[in-house]
């Protein structure tokens, strides 16, 4: 199957960053959210951000303006139906992902492919809801999408070998690099870095450092590019607190148990970046830690 249409669902931060890099790579990209704003937002950021890359000589001015006209939205989610790939970026909420999905499976082609770009929830029981399971898969992108180079590509046990090597050869057109993981909580990245984060929440919350000694330590002890804390404040703090319940919940395992500091500064609605606050304060123009 030739993969030239690319719906994704979900124009927030993962969606609108997908739907970028598919547009410069080449794809006839259509972008639904429930939200017309959302939608607005979107194009307006991804031209700004394809305007950085010009002006920082990555792609050149012509090669932004193809990848513009490559790119349509519509509110309608069952707009997607004659696509050929569809990639689910909506929120990390699984009754919303199943939702998407049986909205979605009446109205699409046959070899439709539909993934899930969740960072943590199972893609067998995803699939299980659709009517092709082996023509589902999981599709994880890194956060920022446009900078980071992987992809996390996961199996659920029904998904088909000629599934999976369609999807391989998506991410390297993108031009980024593919990884198989299979289908356990979490996956590989979030499986080994949010245990790292947790346990940097634990060691705040224990008084062992403060903000700032904990993520110096990391940058500076463990060559880090960014501390955990700070890490924890640009994912999502509700993201973070999402993944470790699913591993906590999936696994059975005391060692994934949510740190109580976490699940506090969620339900303050502390989540981070996006509140401008969470383990700093971004109310300024240089974050100040707020422990």
């Amino acid at each position: 199957m030739t993969i030239e249409r690319v719906g994704v669902v979900g124009a927030g931060q993962m969606g609108n960053g997908i739907a970028h890099v598919f547009a410069l790579a080449g794809y006839e990209v259509l972008l639904t959210d429930i939200s017309q704003d959302a939608l607005d937002r979107a194009v307006t950021l991804i031209d700004r951000n394809l305007e950085r890359q010009v002006g920082r000589e990555v792609i050149t001015a012509a090669e932004k303006a193809e990848a513009m006209k490559r790119l349509t939205t519509t509110p309608t989610l069952t707009d997607l139906g004659p696509t050929d790939l569809i990639i689910e970026a909506a929120t990390e909420r699984e009754t919303i992902k199943q939702a998407i999905f049986e909205d979605l499976v009446p109205h699409l082609k046959p070899e439709t492919i539909l993934t899930s770009n969740t960072s943590s929830i199972s893609i067998t029981r995803l699939a299980s809801g659709t009517d092709r399971p082996e023509r589902f898969m999981g599709f994880h992108f890194m956060n920022p999408v446009p900078v980071m180079q992987l992809v996390e590509l996961i199996r659920g046990i029904a998904t088909g070998e000629d599934t999976f090597r369609a999807c391989q050869e998506v991410v390297a057109k993108l031009g980024k690099t593919s990884t198989a993981s299979e289908d356990f909580p979490a996956f590989i990245v979030n499986r080994i870095l949010m245990p790292m984060i947790n346990e940097a929440i634990y060691t705040l919350y224990e008084g062992v450092g403060s903000v700032k000694s904990i993520d110096t330590s990391l940058k500076l002890g463990a060559n880090h590019p960014m501390g955990p804390l700070e890490l924890a404040d640009f994912i999502g703090l509700d993201t973070c607190l999402a993944i470790m319940n699913v591993l906590h919940d999936g696994l059975a395992d005391t060692k994934y148990r949510p740190c109580p500091l976490l699940t506090k500064y969620v339900e303050a609605g502390w989540l981070g970046r996006k509140t401008k606050r969470g383990f700093y304060d971004y109310s300024q123009d240089e974050p100040i830690p707020t422990r």
